[in-house]
């Protein structure tokens, strides 16, 4: 009798569907569906069409660096709010937010690394960190790194992805621009090498002191650098820029980066260029304690060939 019983079984109806996320992204640039395990197994890169998408710290660091041999320096020096600075928000909470979202405590993180085996002073800029904004503490850091490089004559590698000074810290961020320009000139005196990795983005005051002032630059395909971004400058001067004026590639057409590298290659292309520029010294080490003549032994210290950073300058000088 149950079964032409009025009682009917309780059966739960879901009023709304719930979305959740299945793994599936569309790619920013060519809009083709990828799944993130492919793209995270593919360095961030989109397997597809090669889109280079941004990094966290830890991400590049497993990219670039021998595993464990990293050690940060300088990371107990925190941004303060000196102006006691406010737009929308204050720059206390701005700083408080940043923290959270990007778990570091700046935009900028250094230290010592080995690139396969070829131990190196390296910093590396987050995005994720108000738009990796140079502030007091970003340039401190840097500069930091820098004088710690010429004490140990380590080579110097910095990758930047920055959106320009930090406008919450007004003249104390723009002073970071002449104060990692003068320590840089004190690396080139002593003929330290300092290769520039510039990632999307590297735009304003980053891109117009130690971004562009390494004896080797290299950058990502399609990587956004600049000083102004294109639309401030199509709104200035009322004209639309050509297409890629501001890219990677076309920077390459016109001689103001070294190179383009794909990030599947680019820690073997580091540990190349490392052993170039630097191998002409140890080679010269290696001649005077031979006991083979040979006609460098009698050359003055002076003119015995040091890193090979003057071959690869000369060309923008």
């Amino acid at each position: 009798m149950r079964l032409f019983s009025r009682d009917k079984p309780k059966i739960k109806v879901r009023t709304s569907k719930k979305d959740g996320f299945s793994g599936w992204l569309k790619c920013t640039e060519c809009h083709d569906l990828i799944h993130v395990n492919e793209l995270s197994q593919n360095f961030n890169c989109c397997p597809k069409c090669d889109h280079h998408y941004r990094l966290s710290v830890l991400e590049r660091l497993n990219v670039l660096v021998d595993e464990g041999s990293f050690e940060e320096l300088f990371g107990d020096i925190s941004p303060v709010d000196s102006l006691k600075f406010k737009d929308s928000k204050l720059y206390e909470e701005r700083l408080a937010e940043a923290k959270r979202k990007s778990e570091r405590n700046e935009a900028v993180c250094v230290g010592t690394c080995k690139i396969e085996g070829q131990r190196v002073a390296l910093g590396i800029m987050d995005f994720k960190f108000m738009g990796g904004s140079m502030g007091s503490v970003v340039g401190e850091r840097l500069t930091l790194l820098i004088e710690y490089s010429l004490h140990t004559r380590l080579p110097l590698v910095i990758v930047t992805a920055s959106g320009g000074a930090r406008m919450q810290e007004s003249i104390f961020s723009l002073m970071q621009m002449a104060k990692t320009s003068a320590a840089l000139a004190k690396l080139h005196e002593k003929k330290i090498p300092y290769i520039s990795i510039l990632t999307n983005p590297t735009s304003g005051g980053v891109t117009a002191s130690f971004a562009s002032l390494g004896d080797i630059i290299i950058a990502e395909p399609g990587a956004l650098i600049c000083f102004a971004g294109p639309r401030v400058i199509e709104q200035t001067i009322g004209e639309k820029l050509p297409e890629g004026a501001q890219k990677s590639e076309f920077l390459l057409q016109h001689g103001m980066i070294d190179c383009i590298v794909r990030r599947h290659e680019l820690k073997k292309k580091l540990s190349q260029l490392l052993q170039y520029i630097t191998g002409n010294e140890r080679g010269h080490k290696e001649e005077k304690d031979s006991s083979a003549p040979h006609q460098i032994r009698q050359r003055e210290p002076s003119l015995r060939p040091m890193a090979m950073r003057y071959t690869f300058s000369s060309t923008r000088e």
